[in-house]
């Protein structure tokens, strides 16, 4: 569906603060940001009206936020939609922790019947079964496990529909009294709803009920858990404002309605700024309504915004507390679970389970509460205004599904343009554990700074960011479309706050600024070096400081002795826990030549070599390493690791030699002549080396061996231009362009030979190698159709089929701040 991208008339001086200007993109983006801070503080609209579905995390878990406005007492539906409330039968670990009898060897036939008796083998655990050493539960590291669960009901059995809940990963089946419920397939990562046939109500019974699973882990991961739930009755629905248009830009999301005879806009912004460090820090969004008459009569206008509090917890089931206070002119509700173990956890698919998330409002313009969603909405559909009183808590808190954190806006009888806004928030005291100590997060640096002095803070800033980001979103939009093209410019737009959201800005034991990146949907590692490397052009094009701050780790890691081998680490750690490489297996050319490139980027970005001279021992330990094994690498793993080994990798060895070649640089820029001619002449002979082992013809090989006719993209010469390091002749790369542009599908430039799926990062690189921009655009315009038509409704993912434009795998990456490489280039004033 085709929606319309621009707004109905409003005021010139919401347009000058708002995220509109003339050039408003045409592009669908796949997802729709809406607060996105960083990994665990990121919430997306996954459809293309707002209210046609819940919001969610990245991830693609449900965390509700609602939004009603009441026109003249009518009630209408702005954003997201209330789910099927459930009620424990037989709750999850989540929900209520449990233990089972449990067995990794297999079992003798039966043992899924109540009337089986374990062997004395069988053991008892609680529950998840899962191999993440970081989670609670049983550890689990075989093949197969076999559980047994019995628990007494007592009272009137459910009448309504049954769901499971079920978490595994890999292929799992689930039985009830003896009765199978259900055989499912692969790995779903995070609690799953699955109908229940009639079958399963009649298996369940007064008294004891035997819950069994069986699941196989053949690989990878391994999680298993189970329950049952009774589904409510739906809430009555509400009549939905009419959706007329969205717009998104860099830092900024705009919704437009109607909702009878009145106008309105929902603004999420995220100042995402990345010149201004301490704003960009500081884990605070704003949400602001705009309201109309647009029939020229005056319109009594409220707006209630429901955050569920969810937006704290891992999962909906999970306890959670809520508290109220004031900072400054705001008034706030606060949630987060009642257990908060800090950085307790870590893994890919996980949400964060720790500290607070923040609704605030200005006092006066607002009241804010809490409550079950359904209360409130009743509420405020009844009267304009939230229950009287908020519910009592007990002792052990209330589900997270059953809690939100709410605010009436009044905007009183509208006729011209009238608005208000609130503020969403997230405050935890530590972001990582870095080798045993828990680091804060940069914006909680100084242990005196508080939420509550944070919210403030931004409520003073609010008129000043809204016109920041209002000129900073103009500013990218127009250099990127001089720089390459609207669409080019228009995927830059929607790269910009998912690329910086992947990460996570800390203080380093000694104060210096860590931004850690997390591989989401790709493992869940922290720091990776090959996701830095393609993540960077975006924080070289705006704040070197950043830039650094993705390496900074990693010269630690070595030179504090922690990391021993004579080329990089791949990772630190699994997110947020950054104790130490847990990738298994090293990727040698791959993470010493990224380090070293990115290190001559910053230095070059900087115009002086004291980064590179402070680390000058490890960058010659790893520059020895390439010189030795760089230029026809060995059978190992490069960043594209689920292509698989590849002995001999041509686009490999060229990131040595330009690894290599960055060395010598920077040998020069601290004076060093000898040395830099040393490497320069070192890093030229391996070029013409290069050529002539890649040498196939009208191209240049997969890999030295050249099976016949194979080809890859030689993304990492991009390098030799940006850097200006005039390694290879120009012919080189101009040769690989015009192969390229005869090998193109309809959503992109494979990646290589071997398959016909592609990563769109490499793409921006290799077309930022044309030196006509006819041909960059040639090689963008896939990509644009990529995000504009694939099926898969996930923030952007980086690694997609070139013949269906559907997801692969990944979401929600960092990487995309590589779409900023030409423009990076036209700052740095290189040519192809």
């Amino acid at each position: 569906m085709k929606l319309l991208r621009i707004f109905l008339p409003l005021s010139l001086a919401w347009l000058s603060l708002g995220t509109n200007y003339a050039e408003a993109q045409n592009l669908r983006p796949p997802a729709y940001p809406l607060i996105t801070h960083d990994p665990y503080f990121s919430l997306w609209s996954f459809q293309d009206t707002l209210s046609a579905g819940p919001t969610r995390h990245w991830t693609g878990e449900a965390q509700p936020l609602e939004g009603l406005v009441r026109v003249d007492g009518q009630s209408y539906q702005l954003m997201g939609q209330t789910a099927t409330p459930l009620r424990a039968i037989i709750p999850i670990a989540a929900e209520t922790p449990y233990s089972a009898r449990y067995t990794f060897e297999a079992p003798a036939a039966g043992w899924e019947q109540p009337a089986f008796t374990p062997a004395a083998s069988w053991k008892t655990g609680p529950a998840p079964f899962t191999n993440n050493t970081s989670q609670a539960g049983t550890q689990w590291t075989s093949r197969d496990v076999w559980a047994r669960r019995s628990l007494k009901l007592s009272g009137p059995l459910p009448t309504g529909k049954l769901v499971l809940l079920l978490l595994h990963d890999d292929d799992a089946e689930v039985y009830l009294n003896g009765v199978l419920l259900l055989k499912q397939g692969g790995a779903n990562g995070s609690y799953e709803r699955f109908a229940l046939p009639d079958a399963a109500r009649a298996a369940l019974r007064q008294g004891e009920n035997l819950l069994a699973m069986h699941c196989a882990n053949p690989q990878g991961g391994a999680h298993l858990d189970a329950g049952i739930y009774a589904a409510e009755p739906a809430p009555a629905s509400l009549p939905v404002a009419r959706q007329t248009g969205v717009t998104l830009t860099a830092t900024q999301t705009t919704y437009a309605f109607e909702a009878g005879p009145v106008r309105l806009t929902a603004q999420f912004l995220s100042p995402l700024l990345l010149d201004k460090l301490e704003t960009l820090a500081r884990p605070v969004s704003y949400l602001t309504f705009r309201a109309q008459s647009a029939d020229g009569k005056p319109h009594k206008v409220q707006v209630l915004l429901a955050a569920s509090a969810s937006l704290a917890t891992n999962t909906p089931y999970q306890r959670v507390a809520t508290q109220a206070g004031k900072a400054g002119t705001l008034g706030w509700q606060a949630v987060g679970t009642t257990t908060q173990a800090v950085l307790g956890q870590s893994g890919d698919n996980h949400r964060i389970d720790w500290g607070q998330a923040y609704l605030a409002a200005p006092v006066g313009a607002a009241k804010v509460g809490t409550g079950t969603l359904q209360a409130l909405k009743a509420a405020f559909t009844k009267t304009g205004a939230l229950p009287s009183a908020s519910p009592t808590q007990s002792a052990s808190g209330t589900q997270a599904q059953n809690t939100a954190l709410a605010a009436v806006l009044d905007l009183g009888q509208v006729n011209q343009p009238a608005e208000r806004h609130l503020l969403l928030g997230y405050d935890t005291p530590y972001a990582v554990q870095y080798f045993g100590q828990n680091l804060r997060p940069w914006w909680r640096r100084d242990p005196a700074m508080t939420m509550a002095k944070a919210l403030q803070a931004a409520e003073t800033d609010y008129a000043s960011i809204r016109q920041q980001c209002a000129a900073f979103d103009k500013k990218l939009y127009t250099d990127a479309q001089a720089a390459g093209g609207r669409e080019y410019a228009d995927l830059c737009q929607l790269a910009y706050r998912q690329a910086v959201a992947a990460h996570t800005i800390a203080a380093g034991p000694k104060g210096e600024l860590l931004l850690l990146s997390k591989e989401n949907f790709s493992g869940g590692f922290i720091g990776t070096v090959d996701v830095t490397y393609p993540s960077a052009p975006l924080f070289l094009l705006y704040n070197n400081e950043l830039a650094k701050g993705l390496l900074r780790f990693i010269f630690d890691y070595s030179e504090s002795g922690r990391w021993q081998k004579d080329f990089p680490a791949h990772d630190i750690g699994t997110y947020p826990l950054a104790n130490g490489q847990k990738y298994g297996e090293d990727m040698p050319v791959e993470e010493a030549g990224n380090m070293l490139i990115l290190t001559a980027a910053t230095v070059k970005r900087d115009g002086k070599p004291d980064f590179a001279r402070a680390h000058w021992t490890t960058l010659t330990k790893w520059v020895e390493f390439l010189k030795r094994d760089g230029l026809d690498p060995t059978n190992q793993l490069c960043t594209d690791d689920f292509a698989g080994h590849l002995a001999r990798n041509a686009n490999l060895s060229l990131k040595a030699i330009m690894g290599i070649a960055c060395y010598g640089q920077m040998a020069r820029q601290q004076g060093d002549e000898k040395t830099a001619t040393e490497y320069t002449a070192l890093a030229r002979d391996y070029a013409r080396r290069w050529m002539q082992l890649a040498e196939d013809g009208n191209h240049y090989a997969l890999t030295f061996d050249k099976p016949a006719g194979s080809w890859s993209q030689k993304y990492n010469l991009v390098w030799d231009q940006l850097l200006e390091l005039n390694i290879f002749p120009r012919e080189v790369a101009q040769k690989e362009l015009a192969f390229y542009l005869t090998r193109q599908q309809r959503y992109g430039l494979p990646l290589d030979s071997r398959k016909t799926y592609t990563k769109s990062d490499w793409i921006l690189w290799t077309a930022t190698l044309a030196e006509r921009d006819a041909d960059f655009q040639a090689l963008v315009h896939p990509i644009w159709l990529y995000a504009n038509e694939t099926p898969s409704r996930v923030p952007l993912g980086d690694w997609h089929e070139t013949t269906d434009a559907r997801q692969v795998g990944f979401q929600a990456r960092s990487v995309v701040g590589g779409y900023f490489i030409k423009l990076l280039q036209k700052q740095m004033g290189s040519k192809p």
